[in-house]
């Protein structure tokens, strides 16, 4: 599962931030009021049909819900626990990302604030800018200060992205080392890692020096250029001054937690794949030879790229859906495909969504308290670090 930034990455290179823009400070409140809410409602509601459709029509094409059914009678009671245990560890590993980019920040509040803002996100059609305000206002309430927060969330979602388009390079790479299958979905890792080659290049250029941050702003103005008098909502747009402003906010942040935070993003999707694995691995039964761990693991990653399809919260139905073909294609049964993923989705979504409504509700109770406060002077925070204050 992915956070709402996955699919913000691009809106935030036309605007100075996310959220900095509303001018936010610790200790106030943020509106909502930006927010295109009418937008949201659409995008909502055609991803809310795609699922349906992708669940009712595209499934059962490639699996089978019946012999889905007949499949998970097989488990028993040790294979249920073994999924209970890798969830356990799945939900852990959620609370490192905003603890690897927010300095200061206790693993507890990481975890709260990583869970609340998925539930949204995921649990909430068209949740996904509404997440991303959630999460500011959450950090505003901890005590990080608004060019701080800002980081850590532009930070947590660039490596999100990162991680999810490594993942189906890392799965082309199992498929021709192990002998899964031929070259088949070759096409697919070169894809992803074309476009992870594009954006690795394009984030290290604009970090190396202002000088270069400047060029790339400046080649980005006349990449569009021919596109200004065709779409309005780019006539205006300088792309040079956000990203300038973007290599200002994030240098320091980055040169200090860049590998804490590809630490944390691997082991949040590496653990989530341990999940289908298990659930695969419980349905065939250990003691039969079954799928092998390259292919499950192939499949998982390959299917990743369903996540930068920005139709369903969390890429809910589209990476089943691939994941099951994938994992037929690999010589999984149909029946035991169908099974796994059904089990994986509801495994690692439900319970997610359950504990982030109670995180938020937890929240939501005591930021009334921390919100009356008078605002946090700079004594108290350093806007370099996004150290965050003392609040108990």
């Amino acid at each position: 599962m992915r956070h709402p930034q996955v699919t913000q990455i691009g809106h935030w290179l036309c605007q100075s931030s996310p959220v900095e823009s509303q001018h936010v400070a610790p200790g106030e409140s943020m509106s909502l009021g930006g927010l295109d809410r009418k937008k949201s409602i659409i995008l909502g509601a055609v991803g809310l049909a795609f699922i349906v459709i992708i669940f009712w029509k595209v499934i059962p094409q490639i699996g089978s819900y019946s012999e889905a059914a007949t499949a998970l009678e097989t488990m028993n009671t040790s294979a249920l626990v073994l999924i209970v245990g890798c969830v356990l560890v799945y939900l852990i590993t959620y609370g490192f990302p905003f603890k690897a980019a927010t300095p200061g920040l206790t693993y507890w509040r990481s975890q709260q604030l990583n869970q609340a803002a998925f539930a949204i996100s995921n649990g909430v059609p068209g949740g996904g800018a509404v997440g991303l305000a959630v999460q500011f206002g959450m950090l505003s309430t901890f005590g990080v200060p608004a060019t701080g927060a800002t980081a850590a969330i532009t930070a947590v979602g660039m490596w999100s992205t990162f991680v999810t388009l490594l993942f189906p390079v890392c799965g082309v790479v199992t498929v021709t080392l192990f002998g899964v299958s031929g070259d088949s979905h070759a096409a697919t890792g070169f894809l992803g890692l074309a476009i992870l080659v594009a954006l690795v290049v394009t984030f290290v250029l604009i970090m190396r020096s202002p000088a270069l941050a400047t060029k790339v702003g400046e080649l980005s103005n006349r990449l569009i250029g021919p596109l200004r008098n065709r779409i309005k909502a780019i006539k205006d747009l300088d792309l040079a001054a956000p990203i300038i402003k973007f290599r200002v906010d994030m240098y320091a942040l980055l040169k200090r937690r860049w590998a804490a935070l590809t630490a944390a993003q691997i082991a949040v999707s590496f653990t989530q794949f341990l999940i289908l694995y298990v659930a695969l691995r419980g349905i065939e039964g250990w003691d039969s030879v079954g799928t092998s761990f390259a292919a499950a693991f192939a499949a998982f990653a390959i299917s990743q790229l369903g996540l930068m399809i920005p139709i369903t919260p969390g890429g809910l139905g589209t990476v089943d859906a691939a994941m099951i073909a994938l994992l037929v294609g690999f010589g999984t049964s149909v029946g035991v495909a169908t099974a796994a993923a059904l089990v994986w989705r509801a495994a690692s979504f439900i319970p997610q969504i359950l504990i982030g409504v109670i995180a938020l509700v937890a929240w939501y109770r005591k930021a009334g308290q921390a919100l009356a406060k008078p605002p946090l002077t700079s004594s108290t925070h350093s806007a370099d670090s996004g150290e965050p204050g003392a609040q108990k």
